[in-house]
Order: C-alpha cells, then structure tokens, then sequence
C-alpha cells in the first residue's frame, strides 16, 4: 500500500518536473509559480520515497547473499546495519503520507500569565519566560517581546512575544496549557512547599490573508507605555491598545519606541488571536472523536508540573519525566519537546491506519 502510493506520488512529481521544462510555460509566470510550488508539495517525500526504496533493494540483496556460505556473514553485517535504517526511513515516509498540521511551518507568538499563586505565580511566569528566550538563543532563533508586564517582585503578571522562525510552531505548539509549579518560595519563612500556575498559550503567527480584519471593527487607543525603556517612552503616548468589537479581544503592545511598531505587532497578536478562536470553532464542529483528541492535547489542564524540591519536570499527557531541573530552565528542553513531537506523530500514524 504504501509503495503504491509513493508510486503515485513519484509520477506526480514527473508530471510536474516535465511541464516545468515544457517551452509553452516558459513565458507563463503565473503557471511557472503554480508549478514551482507543486514541485515544492512533493519533493520532500519523492527524496524520501527514493531514499527507503534504495534500503529496501539493500535489504533484498542482502537476504539473497545469506543463502550464500561464503558470503553469510557479510550479508548478516549488511543486515544488521541497514535493517534499522530501512525502519527509520519506513516511519518518515508513513509521517510524511498523512495529513500535517497546516500550522506546522509558520512562526508563533506565545503568551505566558501568572494565575494561581499570586506573586509566585507571577515569579514562574518570568522564569517560563526566560526559559524559552534561553532555548531560542541556543537554537539561535529570533525573539521579539511584545509587552512584558512586570510585577513587583521581579515576577510578570503577562508576556507576549513572538519568534519569527519557520516550523516554530511545530516545534512548541505543545507548550500550550498550564505550567504547575512545586517549590518552597523565597517569601516562605516556614519552608512550606507552594503549588503555583502560570499559562502558556502558543499561536501560530497568521498572515493577513488568513484573517480579514475590516478597519471598521476595530478601535486602536494610545496610551503612555510602563515598560523600561528610558524618558521617551515616559513622555509620549507610544503604547497601543486594540480592540476587536465584534468579538470583544483586546491586545496591548508597548515594548518598541514608536506608536507605528506598536501598532503593527499588536494587529500580529490580534491576528493570531482571531485565527486562533476560527480553528477552536472548526475544532468544535467536528467528530466527537476529534473534539476528544483535542481535549486531551495542547489545552489540556495541568500539562506539566516543575517539581523543584525532586529536580523533576513531569509532562502528565505522555507520562515522561525528566530530572534536570537547573538546565530545563535554562532553555535546555529538546528532549521533552522531542518526546511529545514523536508521541504526536505516533498518533497520526494510528489514525492514518499504520502500525
């Protein structure tokens, strides 16, 4: 089944490089585009599908030779050495077959409150916050905040940011929910330990085509900004506020120097936002199935509890744990972002229908 359809897909991929080089397209640059991303569509999977026919020709050729006394034992060691990589490129090919999330490649914006706990809420907040500017800077990824909303103590009440990368969505969408965190605060003079929460919500970063948003619903304030930022920000009106009548969201961006910036990463927020609330729509009229799926993912309550006293981070959906507490939060998360990526991908497979 699946060579048949990598067969197809393979003649596809024909069909395009050909009518990419036939002379009556040439002068065509709408359908030269046209083509260009069709060829894009499916050129990951014919180089995959070409790579795992390769090893599976390997593979039969080694199986022959071990009929062979002589040459057993190297047609064993091929085997051995191309069997485990046939697998791999056997799962990339299946991921690859069934549907993606149409979200995966685009950037994100996060947004991360305090909630329950007050000013340890607002605490872990900040430092949810300085993990993930830490693992953008180890994958060298750029991060702008859009409002920082400090309290206090040190802590944030709210911090909106984005990351303008390709596939940053895939990477951390299953960041969104919210955070518990176990730990003695350093307010506590009795050395109790405090449960406390803080939100993360990640939203894929949507393009103006994605989200009409008509001028005659929305209505932009100024306002004097309280994020640092020196005399200028203090004496001008440069902070934006933005509100959606129809739906009643408002947005805030204060952290650039001019009302134009502002304006423009706040209308970003809004747009994700607007986006965000149309797919919980879409989410909701579907299959109960599908509802239920997603009510055990990304929104789920309590996704993962940061137990400080045992340097333990557990992630309740997948039941994985990790022990490295100092590192975790200091942007070192791959191996969890890892574990719930495959984990997701082992759920497409499955409902794809393949083992």
């Amino acid at each position: 089944m699946i060579l048949d359809k990598l067969a197809e897909i393979e003649n596809r991929f024909q069909q395009i490089e050909s009518q990419l080089q036939d002379p009556a397209n040439a002068t065509n640059p709408s359908e030269l585009e046209r083509l260009g991303r069709a060829r894009a569509e499916v050129a990951t999977i014919v180089e995959a599908s070409r790579r795992y026919r390769e090893l599976i020709e390997r593979e039969r050729q080694a199986v022959e030779l071990l009929a062979d006394p002589e040459m057993r034992e190297l047609a064993q060691g091929e085997l051995d050495e191309v069997r485990p990589t046939l697998a791999e490129a056997e799962r990339r090919v299946k991921l690859l077959l069934v549907p993606r999330d149409p979200n995966d490649d685009k950037p994100v914006i996060v947004e991360i409150r305090a909630a329950a706990g007050g000013d340890e809420a607002a605490l872990f907040a900040n430092e949810l916050f300085r993990l993930y500017v830490r693992y953008c800077e180890r994958k060298r990824w750029p991060l702008e905040v859009v409002e920082h909303e400090e309290s206090g103590i040190g802590g944030a009440d709210r911090v909106v940011f984005t990351i303008n990368q390709k596939g940053a969505y895939s990477r951390l969408k299953h960041e969104s929910g919210v955070h518990r965190v176990q730990r003695v605060p350093a307010t506590e003079s009795g050395g109790r330990i405090h449960t406390s929460t803080a939100t993360v919500a990640v939203l894929p970063e949507a393009d103006e085509v994605d989200v009409a948003i008509r001028n005659e619903d929305i209505e932009i304030s100024t306002f004097r900004s309280s994020s640092a930022g020196g005399q200028h920000m203090q004496k001008n009106e440069t902070a934006i506020r933005i509100v959606h009548k129809p739906t009643g969201i408002a947005v805030t961006c204060q952290d650039e120097r001019s009302q134009q910036q502002n304006k423009l990463k706040g209308m970003a927020v809004l747009r994700a936002k607007l986006y965000e609330m149309e797919q919980e729509r879409a989410h909701k009229e579907r299959a109960a199935e599908r509802k239920g799926q997603i009510g055990s993912g990304d929104r789920a309550e309590k996704i993962r509890t940061y137990n400080f006293p045992q340097s333990r981070i557990t992630d309740h959906r997948i039941g994985f744990s990790m022990h490295n507490m100092v590192t975790y939060m200091d942007g070192d998360i791959d191996e969890m972002l890892t574990a719930l990526t495959q984990e997701e991908e082992a759920r497409r497979l499955a409902a794809a229908g393949f083992d």
